[in-house]
């Protein structure tokens, strides 16, 4: 996917850069302001965001990254609370390498009787934890937080990992009403720049001399020793980015986008070269290949899908006498899924091997995925892990190591087909992934550390086909039964919701759902073979479905199941429409009408289509006699819809909400 660039209405200085918002010097006005002036809506404001990177050659360690941090924020109400909390990710190796944050200090502002009043945040209430292997969690929540309040907070983060620099971010979910931020890096590290987002974020670049001291201590003598001191300063050249914005418009999230992340301003640095004194050039730049090469020789990727002596036996038993790929393949993967259980971490290496899970019954995407890549190249298939984003983690624009997240497992079939399988979800089946895995492309990985993309989103349409019995009594009460069938992901999102849940829970969610509907003889058919369609059924009743006005009933077709609101209310839209995967809806009713009543009108029918044959809506309400037949379908062809569809999409919306909300009328005879 090409990165986007939209210029907006962003005053952009390029005045001398320097942070010349002090620490603790909150004014009465910050405190007195009560909505954001350019966006009423928003809860907080970051009044100010404070980055300064940059290169420290220390004595014994070499060159260190700090990273200094200071941001301000305003709190207009509850619901901007949660700005209050801050979390810190800091990095750590299995060599014992680790960040570190010092330098902490913390104060919440609040007006109270024309005074400005701080309180700091105390020692107790900084919580370290271990997060992860690979990181450590700083976390604070700021006291005595208060609608209109002002919280500050500064700190610094030193890294022995100078190759990875965290993300430069100019756009949050809150507006910004002034933000600096620098990186500065010496001449013996190149770095290139990887821009994303909708702002143009052009940075003032300058360079500048630096200077190294080395202080060197010397002993001599043999009987009197003698020490003697001596320094020696090399100069060098640092080239500093600097970025100076105001009034930084909120990122605001919008719904079908798959992860609002890939749409957020930022600039990643990412490490080329390094070219020391007296040394040869060093080369970090990563490629896709360089991405794929490294996970395969890795021993927590490559050599996991070696390792076959802990499962073989298990596995010759269960496929010994199969001979059908597909259902050797079929028997695999429900074998893993019934054996081994997701503990919910993301991640396409095996944390603490796929022997362990195994033996465990538990283990990470990485450990089940390639444990089940294993298993079947073990029984003769073509198969091979995909490297995956998840869709919150985004889609993967540049060719980083932090570029995926989860990996599935693709195999080929001896007649050309191609299957993509996920264990992670006991209730998956082949080529209906886990929602989390439907983002863009996947990149295989071959046996070789060859690599290659594959498309993750389904080519099947997921159907929810849904049929009515009603009848309306001379009251305007709804009575009748539902029955529906639901495939592909449809289904998978029925079993993860209806199978984990308390039975007499979801029936009060499902009753809530539809505004107090009452629901009898509730059954669901094939909630575990997951071979078979999901059918779901009931009886019901519900009051107050249709308007009698005179001696005129009035009501939708469609009763409590229609369309009653258009998800796309913006005027214009720069994200792409991510609906995940194509899907059909259908609807087919009759409708009793009461004795002593007669059909009058019902509404016309229509058919509307979406260009390029991205979907459509077919509406047909037929009056006859003493009953109504309604047939109504909607479907989706395509899970992305670029945002140059945005207009018809949202018209198409539109219309077809209109025309469900159209209503019946009958007239007592």
């Amino acid at each position: 996917m090409r990165v986007l660039v939209l210029i907006l209405t962003l005053s952009l200085t390029v005045t001398t850069f320097s942070q010349n918002i002090k620490f603790g010097k909150v004014s009465k006005e910050e405190l007195e302001e009560t909505v954001n002036p350019l966006d009423s809506t928003a809860n907080a404001t970051y009044l100010y965001k404070y980055r300064k990177s940059y290169f420290e050659y220390e004595q014994e360690e070499g060159f260190v990254l700090k990273t200094d941090i200071h941001e301000r924020i305003k709190i207009y109400n509850q619901e901007g609370f949660d700005y209050a909390t801050k979390k810190i990710s800091l990095y750590k190796s299995n060599g014992g390498n680790e960040e570190d944050v010092s330098n902490l200090k913390a104060n919440t502002y609040n007006l109270v009787g024309g005074k400005v009043i701080d309180v700091k945040l105390n020692k107790s209430g900084i919580f370290e934890s271990k997060d992860n292997k690979y990181s450590n969690e700083v976390k604070f929540t700021m006291p005595n937080i208060k609608p209109g309040c002002v919280i500050e907070y500064k700190y610094q983060i030193t890294s022995p990992f100078w190759s990875n620099v965290d993300e430069f971010v100019f756009q949050h979910n809150i507006p910004i009403k002034k933000l600096e931020a620098s990186f500065s890096t010496p001449e013996y590290f190149n770095f290139k720049v990887n821009t994303k987002g909708f702002l143009s974020v052009v940075p003032e670049v300058e360079s500048k001399r630096g200077s190294i001291v080395f202080n060197n201590k010397t002993r001599s003598g043999q009987y009197t020793v003698r020490t003697t001191y001596s320094s020696s300063e090399v100069e060098f050249t640092k080239q500093i980015s600097r970025y100076n914005l105001e009034n930084v418009p909120a990122l605001k999230n919008e719904p079908y986008v798959n992860s609002i992340n890939n749409y957020r301003s930022s600039i990643k640095y990412e490490l080329s070269f390094t070219k020391f004194p007296q040394s040869t050039v060093k080369y970090y730049s990563t490629t896709w290949e360089d991405v794929v090469n490294n996970a395969y020789k890795s021993s927590s990727f490559g050599e996991e899908l070696k390792k076959t002596t802990y499962f073989q036996k298990d596995i010759d038993a269960l496929i010994g006498s199969v001979s059908d790929p597909v259902k050797r393949m079929g028997l695999i993967f429900d074998f893993v899924k019934s054996q081994v259980k997701w503990n919910g971490y993301y991640g396409y290496y095996s944390g603490d091997g796929v022997r362990k899970a195994y033996k465990d019954h538990v283990g990470s995407s990485g450990d089940i995925n390639l444990m089940l890549t294993a298993m079947l190249r073990h029984a003769g298939l073509n198969a091979n892990p995909v490297l995956v984003s998840t869709r919150t983690h985004g889609i993967p624009l540049f060719p980083t190591r932090e570029g995926y997240n989860y990996v599935v497992t693709w195999v080929k079939l001896p007649d050309g087909s191609v299957a993509l399988l996920d264990a992670t979800d006991k209730y998956s089946v082949p080529n209906v992934l886990p929602y989390r895995a439907l983002n863009w492309q996947g990149r295989i990985v071959a046996k070789n550390g060859g690599s290659g993309l594959i498309d993750l989103y389904p080519k099947t349409k997921s159907k929810n086909s849904m049929t009515m019995m009603v009848k309306i009594d001379e009251e305007g009460t709804l009575e009748g039964s539902y029955r529906s069938i639901k495939t592909n992901h449809r289904a998978l999102s029925f079993r993860n919701s209806y199978n984990e849940a308390n039975k007499d829970d979801y029936l009060e969610k499902l009753e809530n759902k539809y505004n107090g509907i009452e629901i009898s003889d509730y059954e669901v058919k094939n909630d575990l073979d997951l071979s078979k369609p999901i059918q779901e059924s009931y009886k019901f009743v519900k009051e107050s479905q249709v308007d009698i006005i005179g001696d005129k009933m009035y009501f939708s077709p469609l009763f409590y199941l229609k369309t009653s609101e258009n998800p796309f209310k913006l005027e214009k839209r720069e994200f792409p429409v991510d609906f995940g995967y194509p899907s059909i809806t259908s609807y087919r009713m009759i409708i009793n009408i009461p004795e002593g009543y007669k059909i009058e009108s019902v509404p016309e029918s229509a058919a509307i289509g979406l260009p390029d044959n991205l979907g459509s809506f077919q509406y047909k309400v037929v009056g006859n006699g003493s009953t109504i037949q309604v047939s109504v379908a909607s479907q989706v062809n395509q899970p992305i819809v670029s945002p140059i569809y945005y207009e018809a999409l949202k018209k198409y919306f539109n219309t077809f909400i209109q025309k469900e909300a159209e209503q019946v009328v009958l007239t007592k005879v």
